[in-house]
């Protein structure tokens, strides 16, 4: 029982540290850590109900998983710059205060490619899905693009 209270005092403390240094956008990464990982414990039982689980699929699983943490790190890391950049350099200038954008859209729409992903793994293990769900992930998923398309003026792939 003692092992609960510190696992769960642990995951009270890590919480309470991203909302500390993140505010909002550190509960978007909780949402997106906490996506990622159902998206794979989902995506492994679609896998095992069919017979098709296999550790090397698993593994490429985990390494798709990686390359979205690489790509979060460095849409922070462009946030950070575009700060610097607008702190110390004179001549460059916005008509508003620069707080970091790049990675709160990155982060949604991973969020939205992997609820997409877990709707479709509860289809694969037999749960009906509402049509209207995969329109409105669809549809939000469109709108982050979009987003993104007038941030960065280019495709997401």
């Amino acid at each position: 029982m003692e092992q609960v209270h510190k696992m769960k005092a642990a995951v009270a403390a890590v919480l309470g540290l991203l909302t500390g240094l993140w505010g909002w956008l550190g509960w978007l990464v909780v949402g997106w850590i906490g996506c990622m990982a159902l998206d794979y414990l989902t995506g492994s039982l679609a896998a095992a109900k069919e017979g098709e689980w296999s550790s090397g699929r698993a593994r490429e699983g985990i390494w798709h998983k990686c390359g979205m943490i690489v790509v979060v790190a460095v849409s922070a890391g462009v946030d950070l710059l575009l700060s610097l950049v607008l702190a110390n350099l004179p001549l460059v200038e916005l008509p508003f205060q620069y707080a970091g954008l790049v990675c709160p859209v990155v982060l949604v729409w991973y969020i939205v490619t992997e609820l997409g992903s877990i709707a479709e793994n509860g289809a694969a293990m037999g749960a009906p899905v509402p049509k209207w769900l995969v329109k409105l992930l669809a549809a939000s998923k469109s709108a982050v693009d979009g987003a993104g398309d007038k941030l960065g003026g280019g495709d997401c792939t």
